[in-house]
């Protein structure tokens, strides 16, 4: 036997090589083995299909076993209940090696599946954070019992918390779990190739990041780069929907193939083009019924000649088999969730990495090009939380009393371990929920108000556990089978005929909705149907992106295959903005009284220039991803008056913006919108802009 699989448990390392039939471990799961076993937290990092679930679970059961450790002791938590549906199945087959058991606890888990759980837990549990929180609150659930044997947990997909909210809520379970446990709890994180792994890592730490060992295991990250990264990267411009599905359709006959779009819209129409093409298609996105996406993703592993269109959905590691392609429609709006992406494919022995592009429109392409050309230097975006999280520290503190019945006045920061920003710099937040009525206070005891219980009391306060806002969407039927959900814009809108609906790649006809229940009737129709989601919150691509495409509008090119048709379409975007870029700086260009400002700097970037010089842009201060536009008036003379050495200001928010952020009821006015205000700004960004030199031009009319 190997020195690696010598380290693991006897019974494990028999059953791995016997049962699974490896001769030896991944670089990943060997470099994992000695970090995992001395108890230190750490963040292992692979592409897709790398073993990282392995090189985590591997050492903890051998440590399991040879620490006798008792009941619950191992959390394994992921982003998406269909992730851990998929990893149910192997983490079940490895413990049984051991005498041991793996259960799941998420939204979808029945009652009685649940008290099963809590009356006798398995040795692994997999769950979200939001299920993990609703067992610390949850009445029927004996807390200490169930969870205070916890000794390590397992974030996978650990960069797809750190970058949003959902982050920020899991350090504070995890701190408030330690406290359960009366122990330091392990720290495992798993992830795909991220630009900040340190940094990512002590995020992960939380609380302990000063008192315990943390290590990043990343096999290769140390060798040198040379030249671009291995991946057969073709890009094509195709102008439309049903010009993509001819593509798709005729090319790469006989193979499984993986498409990608970046919205639930846009799959339900290629799926629909696919179909009438006579390709066999299934369809994944979030608005599709569970059994709907279940039915699909697994004949689509069954399957070989067929497409399956899928929003990022399939982006994280649910297994569909062995791809043969991915093709991706327009462009992601990271590197890292390309990378991602990517990774699905060249799985099996013998097969590349690829990606075929798609682009249905001019900026698609140059959105699709920039993307590519940083992939090819090497560069993945750090992954950073989002500042100001004041809205979850308000949940926590509703979150905590529920969970005690009540706390006190005084130790109330110990639950978090004093962890930044649940610290005494949250006394503010708690002041206003007390003054609010959130709160109540008896003596030197907080606990749970009126005002808490009427807007989060709904369902046993299951408001209270998920710190995102799901727009409203009716469930569409046909007759009793959930097909999916909708937009209630689709039932609303004015329309001649029959009102149609395209969901799951299908046409429906609607028979009737019931507005009271939220519910949309259907029947199968030959055509027509339209789909379109809302989708709530800030978009806009990064200042790293838009640089990179300014570049790639000055003459570079990715280093990937490009098309006849993409070289054409690219040569006319250059064409179009060549008065609008300018290789020494930016561009202020005039047209008529339309004077815009294009500092190809991203949306925040943009949105922290609009604020900061106030005097200068145009009244109703617009602003994308590349421009902003300044005043009609506006001279040379005028624009260098400007402090280029200036602080750059927080943008400004809309009232109904906080409708958007989840508890903002439960903040003072001021500090919900400074919440959505700092994270709208990019204020390195607007910092380097504007110390560039400036350019004017008079542009075409």
């Amino acid at each position: 036997m190997n020195q690696p699989l010598a380290r693991l448990h006897p019974a494990l390392a028999h059953h791995i090589v016997n049962t699974l039939g490896w001769r030896s471990l991944r670089p990943l799961q060997q470099q994992a083995i000695a970090p995992v076993l001395a108890g230190d937290d750490a963040l292992l990092l692979a592409p897709t299909a790398g073993g990282k679930t392995e090189a985590a679970c591997f050492p903890l059961l051998s440590t399991m076993e040879e620490g006798r450790w008792q009941g619950l002791s191992v959390l394994y938590v992921c982003p998406l209940k269909a992730l851990l549906n998929n990893l149910q199945h192997r983490l079940e087959q490895y413990t049984s090696w051991l005498g041991r058991r793996a259960g799941i606890w998420h939204g979808d888990i029945t009652g009685p599946v649940r008290q099963r759980i809590v009356q006798d837990p398995p040795d692994i549990l997999l769950t979200t954070p939001e299920s993990l929180e609703a067992m610390l609150v949850s009445a029927k659930v004996d807390h200490h019992r169930l969870l205070g044997n916890v000794r390590a947990i397992v974030v996978d997909e650990v960069h797809a918390f750190a970058g949003d909210d959902r982050g920020w809520h899991l350090l504070a379970v995890l701190e408030r779990l330690t406290n359960v446990t009366r122990r330091p709890i392990q720290r495992i994180g798993l992830s795909a190739t991220v630009g900040n792994p340190e940094e990512l890592l002590r995020w992960l730490q939380g609380s302990g990041r000063r008192q315990r060992r943390g290590v990043v295991v990343a096999p290769g990250a140390d060798e040198p780069s040379h030249g671009v990264p291995a991946g057969d990267i073709e890009l094509d411009y195709v102008g439309s929907i049903d010009n993509a599905a001819t593509v798709i359709s005729t090319l790469h006959r006989g193979e499984k193939r993986l498409v990608f779009c970046d919205s639930r819209q846009l799959v339900e129409e290629l799926g629909a083009a696919l179909r009438a093409k006579g390709v066999t298609t299934f369809l994944s996105h979030a608005s599709l019924s569970l059994d709907d996406r279940r039915r699909a993703e697994q004949a689509f592993a069954d399957a070989r000649d067929c497409v399956i269109v899928s929003t990022s959905t399939l982006e994280l590691g649910i297994d569909v088999g062995d791809l043969d392609r991915v093709i991706q429609i327009n462009a992601p709006s990271t590197v890292a969730s390309f990378l991602q992406r990517l990774g699905r494919s060249g799985r099996r022995s013998g097969s590349s990495r690829n990606c075929l592009f798609l682009a249905l429109r001019n900026d698609a392409l140059l959105w699709s090009a920039a993307l590519l050309l940083l992939w090819g230097r090497g560069f993945v975006e750090p992954v950073t939380a989002p500042p100001e999280p004041r809205h979850i520290v308000a949940q926590q503190l509703l979150a905590l009393c529920l969970q005690e019945n009540a706390i006190g006045d005084a130790l109330w920061s110990q639950a978090w371990n004093r962890l930044a920003p649940f610290d005494r710099s949250a006394e503010p937040i708690l002041r206003y929920l007390l003054k609010e009525g959130f709160l109540e206070q008896d003596g030197q005891w907080l606990f749970m108000g009126s005002e808490a219980e009427r807007h989060f009391g709904r369902r046993n306060f299951i408001d209270m556990t998920a710190v995102f806002t799901a727009p409203p969407q009716f469930t569409v039927l046909e007759g009793r089978r959930e097909i999916g959900h909708t937009d209630p814009a689709l039932l609303t809108e004015k329309v001649d005929g029959p009102r149609r609906l395209l969901l799951g790649g299908r046409s429906w006809k609607v028979s009737w909705i019931d507005w009271k229940r939220r519910r949309c009737y259907v029947e199968p129709a030959s055509g027509g149907g339209r789909a379109r989601w809302l989708t709530p919150g800030v978009g806009g691509v990064g200042f790293d992106l838009a640089q990179a495409a300014r570049e790639v509008l000055l003459g570079a090119d990715p280093p990937v295959s490009l098309t006849k048709r993409a070289r054409r379409a690219l040569a006319e975007v250059r064409e179009k903005h060549i008065s609008v870029v300018n290789p020494d700086g930016t561009t202020i260009a005039q047209s008529g009284e339309d004077v815009r400002w294009w500092t190809w700097g991203g949306f925040r970037a943009n949105a922290t220039l609009a604020a900061t010089l106030t005097g200068l842009t145009d009244e109703n201060v617009r602003f994308d991803d590349v421009s902003l536009r300044l005043r009609a008036d506006l001279s040379y003379e005028l624009w260098r008056s400007v402090d280029v050495e200036q602080d750059p200001c927080l943008p400004e928010v809309e009232e109904r913006a906080l409708k958007g952020l989840k508890f903002s009821e439960a903040l003072p006015y001021d500090l919900a919108t400074g919440t959505l205000a700092s994270r709208l700004a990019d204020l390195d960004g607007a910092r380097k802009l504007l110390r560039r030199p400036v350019r004017f031009v008079k542009a075409p009319a």
